[in-house]
């Protein structure tokens, strides 16, 4: 068995999820509108430009969380599934995913979007764990509106996957990374198999450079 690992927003799906999640919070008013869209679109164009500060920015992305019961956000995330997720799913992925599946691989996803977003998207999708940063929960299981732990995001996953390979015992011996953003260059320089999907135009530089595979899941 060999660890497979994907990237979520615009590797696997056709899009950032995370984005989407604030731009479906303003479709819905439930978020000030044009404030909440202006940040949100800010953070996006920061992130693009490996400029993100993620500490920042997830204590924007995660502040709403807080204002809803576990069930109105359960209701909440459904509606965002169906109207933004399940229009950018890529056939092209799931296949890869499957290949990897039948492999006997164990498929990982790693991300900087929250858990909240991404754990839904991860079940639908049917790999076996995901990393993602994480938002602080109450026992009660009410989110706090801050994070919690180390954020998943650039050297932050590579920090992340050492916690998770000694506490699962899985190794990176035959390992696979899937991304398309040179913000996770650190994690595609730690695996055996790097690959950069749809890649922008910094990680398609960086992985010709380097000889890595370079694939398209949107053809």
């Amino acid at each position: 068995m060999s660890l497979a690992i994907f990237d979520l927003d615009n590797t696997l799906i056709a899009g950032d999820s995370d984005h989407a999640w604030g731009e479906f919070l303003v479709e819905r008013k439930v978020v000030d509108g044009q404030a909440f869209k202006e940040a949100n679109d800010r953070f996006y164009a920061d992130y693009k430009q490996g400029q993100l500060d993620i500490h920042a920015y997830l204590a924007f992305a995660l502040a709403p969380l807080a204002r809803f019961s576990p069930q109105e956000l359960r209701a909440l995330h459904d509606d965002f599934m169906a109207d933004k997720i399940e229009p950018i799913r890529l056939p092209a992925a799931e296949a890869l995913l499957e290949r990897h599946r039948r492999a006997g691989d164990f498929l990982l996803i790693i991300t900087a979007t929250n858990r909240f977003v991404t754990g839904p998207i991860a079940e639908r999708l049917g790999v076996d764990d995901i990393l993602a940063s994480e938002p602080e929960v109450t026992a009660e299981g009410y989110y706090t509106g801050k994070p919690f732990g180390t954020p998943c995001y650039q050297a932050g996953k590579v920090e992340r996957l050492h916690a998770w390979l000694e506490e699962s015992r899985h190794d990176l011996a035959g390992s696979y990374f899937y991304s398309d953003s040179h913000n996770d260059i650190p994690l595609l320089e730690a695996v055996e198999n790097p690959v950069a999907v749809d890649p922008d135009p910094q990680l398609l530089e960086h992985a010709r450079s380097r000889g890595w595979q370079v694939i398209s899941l949107r053809d």
